[in-house]
């Protein structure tokens, strides 16, 4: 396999961004996870590349089921009601500009995932095996993956869960716990006796490990982490639990039993790419992203998400045949909050919807690019957050934008236009420009959302100086021609930034256009502009004070 080529024939561009599970609301940690998404669909689209966005809400799994319990309510009624929370807070308050978003709980996804499960298991790469499976005594139930906790035989970390460790991201099997408990009851489980159907995953060991291995454009932690897991030998795994709350299994006999949503939820890409096209009633629309080799795809998420999206989805695709599998891998590191772990049981985290009510998400989108988790782990500071907020956005960028604003608002009403001739200090800046539409590009193209932002601001940052240079509020009293061109040159600067910085920050990017009196951005170029005039001059953030991050900081842990 060799590295598709996106720029030169505008091939469809697939985003596949991970189903947050609706438990519970989501913390700056997901958003972080899943930011790079919307960057990466927004330029394509702006590039002029067929893009399809889409995600939604994991609604089955025991995580819904074990929260339901606790509330003593159906399942539905929490995945509703978080379903509906993500979507207001992703969509109508970050900005993510999906396709669909959608939830695991339509009868298309139903459709989708039991289609792929009946295929699989007639060409013998999904078998039913019976196995020995953790019940609890005092509940009377089986313990589905989230339903028992204990200690990781690998890192011995004390709370990983029976499918996998959260501490280092090994999948497991919860035999293979150390001491494992109830998470209901707490008590340790005893074993019976189950029926369960199993994805054959060791029949895809081969074949994964030389897909893998020649894959290029994914994350480091991806590749790595894919490679050492394949090198240890993939087991098969059960697909199916003693549940209700699920996809049911669709062959007689088995009612008792649900599709475990780690092989249904990954098919959601397919079957949201799928709902997609019925909506826009083009039925065959999705076989141009998922039954074209040209189609590129990317996937994003948190790394506790990579074996899903490295080795299970990639398996399952490449049993049911004939569907494009993973290009692109951008698999986010860790945030953590004032140095610690998110933690909902400790009080130990910042909510997303609490976010927004209080702070602009265009700083929340700045601050996890700039200084986000992309290849590291990360810590959110509230300190560091509104110091990038007012010294980098505020004081370099919406500086630069609003005094440059302000001054052809007051002192030239009708416009700046550009001259024929403009001296070599202002064409430098617009080559400058210019230049960046590529550099940037291709930064997202790459994954690399931070190097692309720093392309951008290293433009912010010659702006400011250039302005100290060109001193407007002094020549413009000695020579108004040049003044003119000075702000001209700025105005088409600042016009263009709006541009490249409109993947990153959408609503920062229409409000600099509003203020233009332009309509909404459409490509992904250098904009020449002969005259600008500019309708108002505003300030594009508010300043984030002392008291307002003390407040914040008092509330952590409480």
């Amino acid at each position: 396999m060799g590295e598709k080529k996106i720029q030169d024939n505008k091939e469809p561009i697939l985003v596949a961004a991970a189903w947050p599970y609706a438990n519970g609301s989501l913390h700056l940690g997901h958003v972080a996870a899943l930011i790079s998404a919307d960057i990466i669909a927004r330029y394509f689209r702006l590039a002029g590349h067929p893009t399809l966005f889409v995600s939604g809400s994991d609604c089955h799994g025991t995580p819904i089921a074990v929260e339901a319990d606790r509330q003593g309510i159906p399942p539905i009624e929490i995945a509703e009601k978080y379903h509906q929370e993500f979507y207001e807070t992703l969509v109508n308050g970050l900005g993510f500009s999906y396709d669909l978003y959608t939830t695991t709980t339509t009868d298309n996804h139903r459709k989708v995932v039991q289609e792929i499960f009946l295929k699989l298991y007639q060409e013998g790469n999904i078998y039913t095996k019976t196995e020995e499976l953790p019940y609890c005594l005092a509940c009377k139930r089986f313990l589905p993956d989230r339903y028992i906790e204990g200690e990781c035989p690998i890192c011995h970390f004390n709370d990983a869960r029976g499918d996998q460790c959260d501490q280092c991201g090994n999948l497991m099997d919860s035999k293979q716990l150390i001491s494992p408990r109830c998470k209901i009851c707490g008590q340790p489980p005893g074993w019976r006796e189950s029926e369960h159907f199993y994805l054959k995953l060791s029949a895809f060991q081969d074949q994964l490990k030389e897909w893998a291995k020649k894959s290029v454009g994914w994350r480091a932690n991806a590749k790595n982490f894919t490679i050492n897991f394949l090198e240890q030998g993939l087991h098969d795994r059960a697909i199916t639990r003693d549940s209700d709350w699920g996809i049911p299994i669709p062959l007689q006999g088995y009612e008792t039993k649900c599709i475990y949503v780690w092989f249904e939820a990954v098919c959601g890409y397919l079957s949201a790419s799928k709902e997609y096209s019925r909506l826009q009633n083009q039925e065959g629309l999705w076989k141009s992203f998922w039954q074209n080799p040209a189609a590129k795809h990317y996937y994003v998420h948190g790394k506790d998400n990579i074996p899903f999206h490295t080795i299970i989805w990639p398996a399952i695709l490449m049993g049911y045949g004939g569907l494009e599998l993973p290009d692109t891998i951008i698999s986010s590191e860790y945030l953590s909050l004032e140095g610690r772990q998110f933690s909902k049981s400790r009080h130990w985290a910042v909510w997303l919807p609490d976010f927004l009510a209080n702070f602009d998400p265009e700083t929340l989108r700045y601050y996890l690019v700039a200084g986000g988790p992309e290849t590291a782990d990360a810590n959110f500071l509230w300190k560091e957050y509104q110091t990038k907020t007012n010294s980098e956005l505020i004081g370099n960028f919406g500086n630069l934008v609003n005094r440059i604003f302000s001054f052809i608002n007051v002192r030239f009403p009708t416009g700046v236009k550009l001259p024929q001739d403009i001296d070599e200090k202002g064409k430098e800046f617009l080559d400058l420009t210019k230049a960046a539409f590529a550099a940037v590009g291709q930064a997202i193209e790459k994954g690399k959302l931070r190097e692309g932002l720093k392309t951008i601001w290293k433009i912010v940052e010659y702006g400011n100086r250039y302005v100290n240079d060109i001193a407007p509020w002094k020549t413009i009293k000695e020579d108004p021609a040049k003044t003119e061109m000075d702000l001209a040159v700025t105005a088409t600067v600042i016009k263009n930034l709006a541009v490249l910085v409109s993947p990153y920050l959408p609503r920062t990017a229409e409000r600099i256009y509003q203020m233009m009196g332009l309509k909404k951005i459409d490509g992904w170029d250098f904009v020449p502009a002969e005259k600008i005039l500019i309708k108002e001059a505003a300030p594009l953030y508010k300043q984030i004070e002392d008291e307002t991050v003390k407040k914040e900081m008092e509330k952590l842990g409480k």
